[in-house]
């Protein structure tokens, strides 16, 4: 946020003293050094002004949010969300078993704790793994076509620890993977701490195609380090992703492959989830350590006036 200050001139000594001979010289000087500093003070606060986001913008109404204001250690609110569990390698090779214990996610602060934990655990699905962790979901509880899905959100750190903010389409049991489509608002690969990616999926451009761009934090800043807000504007025949209201890349069906089908025209549900492991962010390494945990300030969903 920008300071503003007021800048004003005290021109009354001026006056006085040469009121007599020099009135509308003084006048003169006056209005040049008003103009100068009026510029100067405008053109920082227009460089400063980050692209638009909803919280200012009157375009947007919010519909949909969960701000995590529960008791310590409580379980997440179950009419907004429900789980994935399993150690299934969910297509991508992880090595957690994702639960539904308040070990793995609860609510604390004020905010939502995704936890990996390094342990030796068998799931209902009877695979033992050597990781447990989260992955949260609105399946079957609040999905949406179109708006603005947002979220604020302090990233993990570390070799094989893969947090993602994500969305995907709510036909999915129907139409499967990736006709259904999938939208990565925010993913993040351990080993690369200040890079995020937003990325979309769908029939012909998915997995390593899958069409995107990604946004780094400069002067070495990490992700990990503080809170960031990961949002995306989404309407027909376009989407646009955002770090911290800044808009870093705008796609639209023209994007797709020629010949390929653009598949976001309808309700998609959310996804939270710290991954372990995995084909992209590799396996942990020895300079990985545990537990890890993805904190989640808010989640957000506005929708278009």
């Amino acid at each position: 946020m920008v300071n503003k200050k007021i800048y004003q001139l005290n021109t009354t000594s001026v006056h006085r003293a040469h009121l007599s001979n020099s009135l509308p010289v003084s006048r003169t000087i006056v209005c040049v050094t008003m103009f100068v500093v009026f510029t100067i003070v405008c053109g920082l606060l227009l460089a400063a002004r980050p692209s638009v986001c909803a919280g200012d913008d009157a375009r947007w109404q919010l519909g949909w949010s969960d701000e995590f204001n529960g008791p310590a250690g409580s379980a997440i609110d179950s009419t907004k969300w429900t789980f994935d569990v399993g150690g299934k390698g969910w297509g991508n090779n992880e090595l957690e078993t994702y639960t539904s214990r308040t070990a793995n996610a609860h609510v604390e602060g004020g905010s939502l704790v995704i936890k990996a934990i390094k342990e030796t655990f068998t799931g209902a699905d009877n695979i033992t793994r050597n990781y447990t962790s989260a992955r949260v979901l609105t399946k079957h509880k609040f999905s949406q076509a179109y708006g603005r899905f947002e979220a604020r959100i302090k990233i993990p750190f570390g070799q094989g620890i893969w947090p993602a903010f994500w969305l995907l389409g709510d036909n999915i049991d129907t139409a499967h993977w990736p006709n259904c489509g999938e939208i990565d608002i925010m993913e993040n690969i351990g080993r690369e701490p200040s890079l995020v990616h937003g990325t979309f999926h769908g029939p012909g451009y998915s997995g390593g195609n899958g069409i995107g761009a990604a946004y780094t934090l400069t002067g070495g800043k990490k992700f990990a380090d503080d809170f960031h807000t990961f949002a995306l504007e989404w309407e027909p025949n376009v989407m646009r992703f955002y770090v911290d209201g800044n808009l870093y890349q705008t796609r639209t069906p023209a994007d797709v492959p020629p010949g390929a089908s653009w598949v976001f025209d309808h309700p998609f549900f959310i996804i939270l989830n710290v991954a372990v492991g995995g084909a992209w962010p590799g396996n942990p390494d020895a300079t990985t350590a545990f537990p890890q945990q993805m904190l989640v300030d808010y989640v957000r969903v506005y929708r278009r006036l």
